[in-house]
């Protein structure tokens, strides 16, 4: 194939919020878009604005994006209505983003069954509803819905669909595997008949993976001329997913040769997006997943250890630090390692690897995960822990105590109320100060306390906002007594935001060592920027 670049769609805020069991919130939207335009996707497809109001919100108040494309999701006019007068198209033009995808129909059989419309007039409300919207934004897309059932049904109205969008003005015509059924050479040749139609640099694919295809089918249909992929990151979406990006990713850049707006140093990232997005899913990584898992490069000892041990090629197809995993050998205690100084640089920790320290650090780490923490997403406590370990972080505070009340009463109204107290005792600067706040929980109530006896003397902490609350179980056979890992995201008025984690068999004494390590990374960077601007 040629060299011509292809472009990355993804698609997990809307489509892959289909997956049973994933709800994402506004935070979660932003964080996800950011972490996406950070690895260099082309577009990210925020949502369908009208439909709820996490969209809407999200809309309202969008991520700052550097590189991706936000896209606003919708569907062409309604049957029997002009496009200026659909509320569909009005609410995707009032949502201020400037890319908008369209779905539409391209199967006889759904025009008839699900529409209720004739054919013609479905042409017409794809051609009415593109032009529309084409003249408003910057690009427009239009997804066409089961178009390799409607081509094997009725390739010549199925490729009209596809010309009517493209001649309105559509920037790209996506070819659309809705029910995951097509076969990867299926696709393939499919998608070589339609370039004589529409030009490939104007055509993508959306394949679903209800026969465990999507991947390939995507590459097949790249091998066959198409220049956009769409996608989600771990192959989230309803039924079996969707085609996912962690694999497809690298197998467009390494395997296949192809120019993507992920380049060799960015891919290194994708193991954290995919385990970044599984913190905020709260659920525990596909391990043996292609590229990204845990077990992606693990050798157990034997036969394969011994042959990786002499050369890796023997059983790895690729480096694994290209997409920042690493090898693991089970019977070693070298595990890890490198994928710790990996993180060591990252944060601008650059000194000697044969220091000592840097073991006492790895063996940490490796004992930390076994009790249950994880540093993916958690990237303020791992730098803390880090820095702690090399002597470089100042005691700002130090609690000696704390105490959290719940109580629960009736009120004169007949209702009931829950009243949360926290007492905090703790040394700042050798004078030990005791504070008492009440909250709408645990934690609020732990954090008014922790903030009301720092701040007068850090008043960077008033900047500080908690803007997400995790909670995963870790063992959950062990019923109430369960091992219990608290994730937060904190941020400040700069933009800043920054994940720290806590863990034990008691959610409030969890959910204290992750607030500590937030409110001691603020202020660790307060200092650092202090030094900054006023040298010694």
């Amino acid at each position: 194939m040629n060299d011509d670049r292809i472009f990355l769609y993804d698609c997990t805020l809307r489509d892959g919020a289909q997956t049973q069991g994933v709800d994402f919130t506004v935070a979660d939207k932003g964080a996800l878009a950011r972490e996406l335009d950070a690895l260099g996707v082309d577009y990210v497809e925020g949502g369908w604005p009208g439909a709820n109001p996490t969209d809407d919100t999200f809309f309202h108040t969008p991520p700052l994006l550097t590189q991706a494309r936000l896209t606003a999701f919708g569907m062409t006019r309604r049957n029997g209505r002009s496009a200026a007068n659909d509320p569909g198209l009005n609410v995707l033009l009032h949502s201020g983003a400037r890319v908008i995808t369209l779905v539409g129909k391209s199967w006889d059989f759904q025009v008839k069954v699900a529409l209720g419309a004739e054919l013609d007039e479905n042409l017409r409300m794809i051609h009415d509803s593109v032009t529309h919207v084409a003249a408003r934004v910057d690009e427009v897309l239009f997804d066409a819905e089961h178009f390799f059932d409607g081509f094997k049904a009725n390739p010549d109205y199925a490729l009209a669909c596809l010309r009517t969008a493209y001649a309105a003005g559509a920037r790209w015509v996506v070819l659309c595997d809705t029910n995951g059924g097509g076969l990867p050479f299926e696709i393939e040749a499919i998608v070589g008949q339609v370039t004589a139609h529409v030009p490939g640099s104007h055509l993508g694919i959306h394949c679903h993976n209800d026969t465990d295809n999507a991947v390939a089918s995507s590459l097949a249909a790249v091998r066959a001329g198409v220049r956009q992929v769409q996608g989600t990151v771990n192959g989230l979406g309803e039924r079996c997913g969707n085609a996912n990006l962690t694999s497809i990713i690298p197998n467009l850049v390494l395997k296949m040769g192809c120019r993507t707006g992920v380049g060799t140093d960015a891919l290194t990232r994708l193991v954290y997006i995919s385990r970044v997005l599984d913190e905020r899913l709260n659920q525990a990584p596909r391990r043996n997943a292609p590229y990204v898992g845990e077990a992606a490069f693990a050798h157990k000892g034997g036969l394969h250890a011994s042959a990786v041990a002499k050369d890796p090629r023997c059983y790895e197809h690729i480096t694994p630090e290209q997409v920042g995993n690493h090898r693991q050998i089970l019977v070693s205690d070298q595990a890890g390692r490198a994928s710790i100084l990996a993180r060591f640089r990252e944060i601008g920790l650059l000194f000697d690897p044969a220091d000592a320290r840097v073991d006492t650090l790895v063996n940490d780490v490796k004992s930390r995960e076994y009790q249950g923490y994880t540093y993916d997403g958690a990237d303020a406590s791992f730098e803390l822990l880090a820095r702690r370990a090399l002597g470089l972080v100042h005691t700002f505070f130090l609690v000696q105590s704390f105490r959290v009340i719940d109580e629960w009463r009736p009120t004169s109204a007949g209702t009931v109320e829950t009243i949360t107290e926290a007492t905090i005792k703790a040394e700042i600067h050798g004078t030990l100060v005791m504070t008492v706040a009440e909250g709408n929980g645990p934690v609020h109530a732990l954090d008014s306390a922790l903030r009301k006896a720092l701040a007068p003397v850090y008043p960077a902490l008033n900047d500080l906002k908690l803007i997400d609350y995790k909670v995963r179980i870790l063992t959950p056979e062990a019923a109430t007594a369960a091992v219990i890992r608290v994730m937060i995201e904190s941020s400040d008025s700069h933009g800043h935001r920054w994940g720290t984690v806590g863990v034990s068999t008691n959610v409030i004494e969890a959910s204290y060592h992750a607030l500590n390590d937030s409110l001691t990374y603020r202020l660790l960077r307060d200092a650092a920027e202090t030094m900054k601007d006023h040298p010694a």
